[in-house]
């Protein structure tokens, strides 16, 4: 499966796409899609949501696994990665592409075994299950491709217990 994991912003986005195949995971593609301080709000939601909806196409994931919101102590920033993220999920709802949303502590659990695992616990982690060399960056980009790990565990975790049911 291909999964395509996003760490929302409006600024700064990042991305990280894997293959995950029986519990084996790939590395593929990552980055961050960015835009420009100097312009206005409205244009900078504009150009996120069409770089979303060229990455999307690019990639063609089977699956997009998106971060939900953590409100921390600064709320006007909170405000606009609201906006943001809102832009990435019309991108994805219009790509069709199935969607799911995971909190930071889910993303923690998934891939650490530990809800309230440190950030550089995750980002161990993900390096070691994608056997890279070093930690990738920026951390946009690194939390993105801990998203996309996420669903792969919780996914095949949930399809194992569904098989087990049935």
């Amino acid at each position: 499966m291909i999964i395509l994991g996003i760490d929302p912003g409006y600024a700064t986005t990042g991305f990280g796409l894997i293959k995950a195949d029986r519990g084996s995971y790939s590395l593929l593609q990552y980055g961050t899609v960015t835009t420009p301080p100097e312009l206005p709000f409205p244009q900078r939601l504009n150009m996120l949501f069409e770089d979303m909806t060229r990455l999307l196409e690019v990639t063609k994931p089977e699956a997009v696994a998106v971060e939900e919101l953590f409100w921390g102590h600064n709320i006007t920033t909170g405000i606009g990665v609201s906006h943001g993220r809102g832009v990435i999920l019309l991108a994805i709802e219009r790509a069709g592409v199935p969607l799911f949303e995971y909190t930071p502590m889910q993303v923690k659990q998934a891939v650490v075994g530990y809800g309230k695992a440190e950030k550089r616990q995750v980002m161990d982690m993900t390096r070691r299950l994608l056997k890279m060399d070093k930690i990738p960056r920026p951390d946009d980009a690194a939390d993105a491709i801990a998203i996309a790990l996420c669903h792969a565990r919780s996914a095949t975790s949930l399809l194992a217990k569904k098989g087990s049911q049935g």
